[in-house]
């Protein structure tokens, strides 16, 4: 295999980097997205047994605005997920969180409302029944961490916990983030940069530093088809307005202002992530590698065959109204493609590999049977659930330059 720099000029700007041989077909899915699907600034980057073997960037980081760099960063949305999941597997590993202990052991306050029952391991399951919020809140609030911590411990059940799975769009900030706060007598976002972001030397951030604002890309939200169908997701919303479905889509786009300072600044741990593809990728590369990396330790063995493994799956997710399956903070591939009016919701890896997608079609993931890690982070949104063509496309061209095929599953197999 050999290196390949790259400087190629689109008609959404200069794109750049560095591409072993061996995947340039992720190259060229990079050059289409920009080309002919709607990209405005990206940065893809894999890497493989730990070792960096494609970082390309490009385009703008706003529309009409200045370049792309390869510091540039946005806000990565539920890609953050991941962070926070490792986080609590690290409290695990060194057994200062017990995932079969109730929550309220150590957050006695969240058993209100018929969530006594509910276990650690529930929270990163999306199944402790907390999967939004009924109030109606303003503005601004996602960014006072102590407030929303209150307001999902006071929130009455939408279920009994662990009867039913339901995606923890925003909640799982708390649910999960108050739970590492107690573990570790630290914040997430703390911990992260400390122990997870600084030694790995990541450009990712939750709760980021003023000075850094200047590096931050634009988020373009998506444009709605008002002719479309309605998907699943929207039907239920509307259709049920007491269902967690209806209060997310409430809720969407409303309660965080992405492209404020205040946000960048908060600490939204399912949310708020401000990072680049090069850091998703290099944080998932140790848990590509056996849960070491550059002699930095993470995760053992035993905690790392847990985080890959599928442990809620169900047909009718209770927030996203689709089939989803889901490790223990992570998400697993979904293959949504054949569900009727539904475009954009599915996430398509190979069995072992377990990550997190963004709103708009960012990603992150490991795989630890072939040892690759993956990171891909956009500042135009997508429409849909989970990854849309300009994501796959990468996903799918880095399977195929490995010598994989796709089965009838809709999964990646060697």
């Amino acid at each position: 295999m050999g290196e390949r720099r790259i400087s190629i000029e689109t008609k959404a700007g200069l794109l750049e980097g560095f591409c072993d041989t061996r995947f340039e077909g992720v190259l060229d899915a990079f050059v289409t997205n920009f080309e002919s699907r709607g990209e405005v600034g990206a940065n893809v980057a894999l890497t493989l047994d730990g070792k960096p073997v494609v970082d390309l960037w490009g385009g703008r980081k706003s529309k009409e605005g200045a370049p792309w760099t390869s510091d540039t960063m946005c806000t990565i949305f539920s890609s953050t997920k991941g962070a926070l999941a490792l986080a609590a597997h690290m409290l695990v590993d060194r057994g200062l969180l017990d995932l079969d202990a109730p929550i309220t052991d150590l957050w006695p306050e969240f058993g209100a409302g018929g969530k006594e029952t509910a276990l650690v391991s529930m929270a990163l399951s999306h199944s402790a029944g907390v999967p939004h919020f009924r109030a109606k809140l303003e503005p601004g609030c996602l960014n006072d961490y102590q407030a929303m911590v209150d307001v999902v411990a006071a929130e009455e059940a939408f279920w009994s916990p662990g009867s039913r799975v339901g995606y923890q769009a925003m909640t799982m900030a708390w649910t999960v983030g108050e739970l590492v706060h107690r573990a570790a007598d630290k914040r997430f976002g703390a911990f992260f940069r400390d122990e997870i972001a600084g030694p790995l030397g990541l450009d990712f951030w939750v709760g980021l530093p003023e000075e850094l604002e200047p590096r931050v890309a634009r988020m373009h939200a998506a444009r709605f088809d008002p002719n479309a169908p309605p998907t699943r997701f929207v039907a239920k919303a509307m259709g049920d307005r007491t269902s967690a479905a209806s209060y997310f889509l409430r809720d969407t786009g409303r309660l965080l202002d992405v492209n404020s300072r205040a946000c960048h600044a908060a600490e939204i741990g399912s949310a708020n992530g401000i990072a680049n593809g090069r850091a998703l990728a290099g944080m998932y590369a140790a848990l590509a590698n056996g849960g070491s990396i550059g002699g930095k330790h993470f995760v053992g063995s035993d905690t790392l065959t847990r985080m890959g493994r599928v442990v809620s799956a169900t047909h009718d997710d209770a927030t996203l109204c689709i089939p989803t399956r889901f490790a223990l903070g992570f998400m697993k591939a979904m293959d949504n493609r054949r569900l009727e009016n539904s475009p954009d919701s599915s996430v398509i890896l190979s069995d072992p590999a377990f990550g997190h997608v963004g709103a708009g079609g960012s990603i992150g993931f490991a795989d630890p049977a072939c040892r690759l890690s993956f990171g891909y982070t956009m500042n135009q949104m997508g429409l849909g659930l989970l990854l849309n063509p300009r994501g796959q496309s990468l996903v799918d061209a880095t399977y195929q330059a490995l010598g994989y095929r796709t089965n009838a599953g809709g999964v990646w197999t060697d």
